[in-house]
């Protein structure tokens, strides 16, 4: 399988930036921060120097960060679908969204969008997947984006449309990734049934009689559905060229289903056991940057903070926070005893770029693309003053 499929030129290539420099930074590289300049030419990192440059920006002792890469965040649905029954013009929603993405300091996004309808989601965005993946490729093609756009497929294979919906949009030139989802209650990112009852009648409001109703026909559909929906969707992926991401994995059973099925990435696994079975099986595990700044997982799975701690953890997402994946960058070393900026910049930044097959980016290091932004740190928050893609500065 190659590492990233082949792109289109035009809906790829963006503006680079003129040759330039900045000095007077804090360059965050894949081993140390250093004080010094960077220059840039043709898009491209040509030089990293802990000297001074005369006739360059002048960072002003902030930290120069490395784009940030973000593999898993739903925030563009809720640009188009801020509330019940609005949906808002989606060239518009990807503008918005992007604003928001890039302004976190993150150049390069996997945007997710849900194939397969979802019954515990109260939006239902199914009939609109059409209209998101159109809107991604006209903005992208238009150069009204500042980031890269790529696609994150979300596959919810305990539906009866998944794999239909998998076959007409996989083909897409800019997905890249795809996520092997079930939400079926009682197992994954519920393992139990009371706190799948507690979380979802306390956001939908059913009744206990409506809620085992719902119960019964999630169980129903997974049975009918789950297992071919799978099996046709990895070999599609596979034979497109598209990473694979399993989700939610709770026990050494799913992590090994998982390798099976030839996936790269362990995404968001909920107990220990499962993180420790996809380190053995060699899957980048990544977690939520919103669990490792609240200290705790909003579902009462285990903590983004303790699997860092163990060494299980690689790669962090914004999920539904975007600016989190600076936040919770900045976060770790205080967090996680012994990590350093560096090795925490890295699960932003250079390991999500490996785990997705991009090797072009993801670091501060001569040959890769001149993404970066410059960030103040205030009070410990961090602040994104401007931000750079291959060399151009898109804020």
């Amino acid at each position: 399988m190659n590492d990233i499929r082949p792109k289109s030129a035009a809906a790829n290539t963006p503006k680079r930036g003129a040759d330039m420099a900045v000095t007077n930074a804090r360059i965050i590289t894949a081993d140390d921060v250093i004080h010094g300049s960077l220059a840039i030419a043709d898009g491209e990192i040509t030089g990293i120097d802990t000297t001074g440059v005369s006739h360059a920006e002048d960072f002003e002792g902030d930290y120069l960060v490395p784009g940030l890469v973000e593999l898993h965040t739903d925030h563009l649905e809720n640009h188009y679908h801020p509330r019940p029954k609005v949906y808002w013009d989606p060239v518009a929603s990807v503008q918005a969204h992007d604003a928001q993405i890039t302004a976190s300091g993150i150049t390069t996004v996997f945007d997710a969008v849900r194939i397969g309808s979802d019954a515990d989601s109260q939006q239902n965005l199914g009939e609109h997947v059409e209209i998101l993946m159109d809107a991604i490729n006209h903005a992208r093609r238009e150069d009204r984006v500042r980031a890269e756009h790529f696609i994150h497929l979300r596959c919810e294979l305990a539906s009866s449309d998944a794999r239909e919906h998998f076959e007409a949009y996989h083909t897409y030139e800019p997905v890249r990734l795809a996520s092997l989802m079930d939400h079926t209650p009682g197992q994954r990112q519920f393992v139990t049934m009371d706190l799948y009852r507690a979380y979802y009648q306390g956001r939908t409001g059913r009744t206990d009689e409506q809620m085992e109703r719902f119960i019964a026909a999630r169980k129903a559909d997974q049975e009918q559905f789950a297992e071919l929906n799978r099996s046709t969707i990895v070999e599609m992926a596979h034979a497109a060229g598209i990473t694979l991401a399993s989700h939610d994995d709770a026990t050494v059973e799913h992590v090994d289903e998982a390798r099976e099925n030839g996936v790269r990435i362990a995404e968001f696994p909920t107990t220990r056991a499962a993180a420790e079975a996809a380190r053995k099986a060699g899957l980048a595990i990544l977690m939520g940057a919103p669990n490792l700044v609240r200290g705790r997982s909003h579902s009462g799975n285990i903590s983004a903070g303790e699997l860092a701690r163990d060494g299980l953890l690689d790669v962090m997402s914004s999920d539904y926070v975007p600016f989190s994946l600076m936040q919770a960058a900045f976060a770790m070393p205080d967090a996680v005893k012994g990590t350093g900026l560096p090795e925490a910049v890295a699960t932003v930044s250079r390991n999500p770029a490996r785990a997705a097959g991009l090797h072009d980016r993801g670091e501060i290091a001569i040959g890769k693309r001149g993404d970066f932004s410059r960030v103040a740190l205030i009070g410990g928050l961090p602040v994104v003053r401007a931000v750079w893609r291959e060399g151009r500065r898109v804020m």
